[in-house]
């Protein structure tokens, strides 16, 4: 049976659009084995922060669907701008033209964006966002005359994308299956108080991370570094929010040996860590930064990468040559049709203010769930947190993504009506509209589950 789009609306072809799902849809992540147990939701409507599925089942949207529905779901507003501007432009030729909607928006995030970060390079994800960031840094550093900068460092356990050149950043993700991967690449460790690679607790730890990124770049040569890159705060890691000495003095080390300094924005940008975006809370301005996600709150694909003036200056200088790339969807009108609208509500009601006096409130219900003998610690700034679970307190010893108890936690959290991912930590990301009284319940399914979970999985904990 073929359904009509028009048809969808409601649950009346639930079956038939789950069987389509089932049979048709590759759902990036899911396993076989996880579409023939149950693992498949297919989501039909939103409004707020929550969603329903084709059953009409109501759940907590306690990741913002990939931390990206920042203004909310069935935002009306985002989709009559995004179809007025389908109905009088939906498309231009983006290798040499530009259009109205493309050029007000890089306009407004010029005006938003910290420092002279003012050039705008669009693209349709964080992926092409992070790939974009990388030309451009060996580009001008060719250009500059270091034909040798070709090198990138990044941080271990951070997330950068799965565009070739991305994943060889994201560190050894599936290098078995798709390596080798993009020569030049060398990894640093994370900022993390928790679990630090040096043995040191606190703002210690962040600067030993920071001194580890300069003697990487001395050991690779500094005449060999483009750029180094990395999130202000990683939600890959496990949300660890570094001290505010560990950003400046990577800021200090690049410019000290001619290397950019990329910041990757893409998760948390447009208020998700409670500043408009997250490099603000360190007082620095970075080369390059990417963003994608909360740019449209989800209601279109759209990236941006943009450059400080010290940046672009080399193309001003050199006026014949081109950035060389391209990207067919780059800047599409109806994407910043739809970006410039979201925007506008995040300024507006005060959303970014918002995430963060409800990502305080937020922080002092699950730091309540210290008391479960899983949870080790939890971390977080705005409307970005982790839950850190563990086998032992006292070692840190983590739980694991495939242990029991992680993944009956995610069953029991589902089946209470909360989306979240579960990892070595559960993420808690919800759209910067949730409630107080919408927290309240967020965590209470999340109290409850643990409590199950662990109860079920009492061997697996020390004592």
């Amino acid at each position: 049976m073929v359904v009509k789009t028009s048809e969808l609306a409601g649950t009346g072809h639930s079956g038939e659009v789950v069987d389509a799902a089932r049979e048709h849809v590759w759902v990036h992540t899911l396993t076989w084995d996880e579409y023939e147990h149950g693992g498949l939701h297919v989501f039909d409507r939103g409004e707020g922060s929550c969603i329903w599925d084709v059953q009409g089942k109501k759940y907590y949207d306690g990741i913002a669907g990939l931390w990206v529905v920042n203004a909310g779901h069935g935002r009306r507003e985002i989709a009559e701008a995004m179809a007025a501007q389908a109905s009088r432009l939906a498309y231009a030729n983006a290798m040499n033209f530009t259009t109205t909607p493309t050029a007000m928006l890089a306009d407004k995030l010029a005006s938003i964006l910290p420092g002279d970060l003012n050039r705008i390079f669009f693209s349709s994800g964080g992926s092409e966002a992070v790939e974009t960031a990388m030309k451009i840094a060996k580009q001008v550093q060719a250009m500059r005359g270091f034909a040798r900068r070709y090198k990138v460092i990044a941080r271990r356990r951070s997330y950068h994308g799965q565009t070739m050149g991305a994943l060889s950043l994201t560190h050894a993700k599936n290098e078995h299956w798709f390596g080798p991967f993009m020569y030049g690449v060398s990894h640093v460790p994370h900022p993390d108080r928790y679990r630090s690679d040096f043995g040191l607790e606190g703002e210690a730890a962040d600067i030993a991370a920071a001194k580890y990124v300069e003697q990487e770049i001395e050991n690779q040569g500094p005449d060999t570094v483009a750029a180094v890159i990395a999130e202000p705060i990683s939600t890959a890691a496990g949300v660890h929010v570094p001290s505010k000495i560990y950003w400046q003095m990577l800021r200090e080390i690049t410019e000290k040996h001619g290397v950019l300094l990329i910041a990757d924005e893409v998760i948390n940008g447009f208020g998700r860590t409670g500043t408009m975006f997250a490099i603000e809370q360190y007082g620095i301005v970075p080369d390059i930064m990417t963003m994608a996600k909360g740019i449209t709150s989800g209601y279109a694909p759209l990236a941006a990468t943009a450059v400080s003036e010290k940046v672009y200056e080399v193309f001003k200088e050199n006026p014949t040559v081109p950035m060389g790339h391209l990207l067919t969807f780059g800047g599409h009108p109806v994407s910043c049709a739809a970006s410039l609208v979201n925007i506008d509500i995040i300024e507006r009601e005060g959303l970014v203010q918002r995430s963060h006096d409800n990502g305080a409130y937020l922080k002092s219900k699950l730091e309540e769930l210290k008391s479960h003998v899983s949870v080790g610690d939890v971390r977080g700034v705005g409307m970005v947190y982790a839950i850190d679970f563990v086998k032992n307190k006292q070692t840190k010893e983590k739980m694991g993504k495939d242990s029991p108890f992680t993944k009956r936690l995610q069953e029991l959290t589902m089946d209470r009506g909360l989306v979240t991912r579960i990892w070595d930590v559960m993420h808690l990301a919800p759209p910067l509209v949730v409630t107080r009284e919408e927290i309240d319940e967020i965590v209470a399914i999340v109290d409850e589950s643990i409590t199950i979970a662990e109860r079920e999985n009492a061997d697996l904990f020390a004592g």
